[in-house]
C-alpha cells in the first residue's frame, strides 16, 4: 500500500512540474512575444544571398526572400517564439536561387497565408520545388507588380517595380520586386537586385527618401548609383552578403555609401542585423555570430 501511495504521489509531483513548466512557457509567450508596438525589420545573415524579416506592430510578419539554402531556420529560430510557426506574407523579390532556394525548408516547417511573387518563373530545378510545396500546402499565391500596394493599418508595402515592360525582360535582375515600406514614421526600401537602369527609372517616378536601405545585389558595381544614393539619402544601409567570389560588396559601393553619410553594415561582418523603429525612433541591433 506505502508503494502505492507512493507512486501516486511521484506521479502528482510531475503533473505539477509540468503544469508549471507549462505555465511557464505560456506566460514567456504572453510578455515577450505578445503583440508589439515597435516595428521589427530583421536582415538576416543567410550567406551569399537575400532574406528579410519584418514584424509589423501587432505582430504582423512578412518574409522577403529566403536565401540560398536551409540557413535561413537557424536565423528564425533565434528570432521567432517556438509557438509561432506562421508568416503572413511571404514574399520572392525574383526566382533566383539565392533569394527563393530557403522558402523550401520554411515552408516545411511553417505555415504561410500568402504567397506574394512577380509571377516569373525561375529556370532551376528547384523552383519547382518551392511551386510544389506551395500547391501542396494550399497557399494562395498573388503575382504583384508596379503600382501594387499593400496595407495593414497605419503600415504600407508599396511596389515601386517591376513595370510590365520590365517583366519582360529576359535578364531576371530586371524583374525583382522594389518594395517601399513605411512604418512608425520610417521608410525602408528593399531592393532585389535591380541595377543602375531601374535605379535610374525609380528616381524619374518615385519620392525616394527614406530611412533604411537594402543595398541592391549585395553591394554589385552594377548598382547603388551615385544618383540613386543622393536621391534616396538612406540613413542606414544594410547590404547582404557571404563569402563570393564576384568581389560583393565593392570598394566602389561602399565608398558611394559613405559618402551619402549612410551608417553601413553588412551581414558577412555583423551577422544578423535587427532595426527596431517607433515613432521615427529607429534602433540597431547587430547579432554576430563569427
Amino acid at each position: 500500500m506505502e508503494k502505492v501511495t507512493e507512486r501516486i504521489r511521484n506521479w502528482v509531483i510531475l503533473l505539477v512540474l509540468f503544469l508549471v513548466v507549462f505555465d511557464v512557457f505560456i506566460w514567456a509567450e504572453i510578455l515577450f512575444n505578445g503583440p508589439n508596438k515597435n516595428a521589427e525589420l530583421y536582415f538576416l545573415d543567410v550567406g551569399q544571398g537575400d532574406a528579410e524579416l519584418v514584424v509589423l506592430p501587432g505582430g504582423v510578419k512578412i518574409l522577403i526572400d529566403g536565401g540560398p539554402n536551409n540557413r535561413i531556420l537557424g536565423q528564425l529560430n533565434s528570432v521567432l517564439s517556438p509557438f509561432s510557426r506562421y508568416f503572413d506574407l511571404i514574399i520572392l523579390s525574383h526566382p533566383q536561387t539565392d533569394h527563393f532556394t530557403g522558402f523550401i525548408d520554411v515552408l516545411k516547417r511553417y505555415q504561410a497565408g500568402v504567397f506574394i511573387s512577380n509571377g516569373q518563373k525561375g529556370t532551376a530545378q528547384n523552383f519547382k520545388d518551392l511551386e510544389k510545396i506551395i500547391q501542396e500546402n494550399k497557399i494562395r499565391a498573388i503575382t504583384l507588380a508596379e503600382g501594387d500596394k499593400i496595407r495593414y493599418q497605419d503600415n504600407y508595402l508599396d511596389i515601386l517595380s517591376p513595370s510590365k515592360d520590365l517583366l519582360l525582360s529576359n535578364e531576371l535582375n530586371d524583374t525583382g520586386l522594389a518594395i517601399k515600406l513605411k512604418t512608425q514614421g520610417a521608410g525602408a526600401l528593399f531592393t532585389a537586385d535591380i541595377d543602375s537602369k531601374i535605379e535610374e527609372e525609380l528616381i524619374k517616378k518615385y519620392n525616394l527618401d527614406i530611412d533604411i536601405l537594402k543595398v541592391a545585389h549585395h553591394g554589385s558595381r552594377f548598382s547603388s548609383s551615385e544618383k540613386f544614393l543622393i536621391n534616396s539619402s538612406p540613413k542606414i544601409a544594410i547590404i547582404e552578403v557571404g563569402k563570393n567570389s564576384y568581389g560583393h560588396p565593392t570598394k566602389e559601393v561602399l565608398n558611394k555609401l559613405a559618402s551619402v553619410g549612410a551608417q553601413i553594415f553588412r551581414t558577412d561582418k555583423d551577422g544578423m542585423i535587427k532595426l527596431s523603429i517607433y515613432n521615427s525612433q529607429i534602433n540597431i541591433f547587430r547579432k554576430n555570430n563569427q
